[in-house]
């Protein structure tokens, strides 16, 4: 939710690109510890047994979180619809994009285009470039298995509706 709580932050000091243009050193320091943070912990059961489906059908992922520990956990078909906090980007050419792990990047830190670095991330109000692929996905599932969202957060919570009617679908509430 655009005005809630992370990490003791109000969203908009940290995750909107007005945020960026008012304070990009708070903004790289928030990213920072969210990137060492994803980092630090390992993926859990969930993402496992996710990645051992891959053992018997064909899966792809689509999924809200930043992190990576789907790929960790051995998925090979992965769509972040909200970026990736291990990669960062050029703040002027969203086509230079750069993994860098578990690692910081700070103020001074720029793309090949001289431009500041900043997260790949998709940040409140900002365009969700992977939504076409995602809207191309999902009717084509055969089974729509929707995990740990409460799906409020559009659009990604509208991609339940593009699956047929005669799709079988599963939802695992994080409640």
């Amino acid at each position: 939710d655009d005005d809630g709580l992370w990490e003791g932050h109000n969203v908009r000091d940290v995750a909107t690109p007005q945020a960026w243009e008012r304070n990009k050193e708070l903004v790289l320091d928030f990213y920072n510890q969210r990137r060492a943070q994803a980092h630090s912990v390992d993926p859990h059961n969930g993402h496992k047994a996710l990645a051992k489906l891959e053992d018997e059908f064909d899966v792809t992922i689509v999924t809200q979180n930043v992190d990576d520990l789907h790929e960790r956990a051995g998925s090979s078909d992965v769509l972040h619809l909200h970026g990736e906090l291990s990669k960062v980007r050029s703040e002027k050419d969203r086509s230079l994009i750069y993994d860098i792990g578990g690692d910081s990047i700070e103020l001074g830190d720029t793309a090949e285009d001289g431009a500041q670095l900043r997260p790949h991330v998709v940040w409140f109000g900002e365009p969700v470039p992977n939504m076409r692929k995602a809207s191309a996905i999902v009717p084509e599932a055969d089974i729509l298995v929707v995990i740990g969202t409460s799906l409020v957060v559009y659009p990604a919570a509208g991609l339940v509706d593009l699956v047929d009617n005669n799709t079988s679908k599963y939802v695992v509430d994080p409640e």
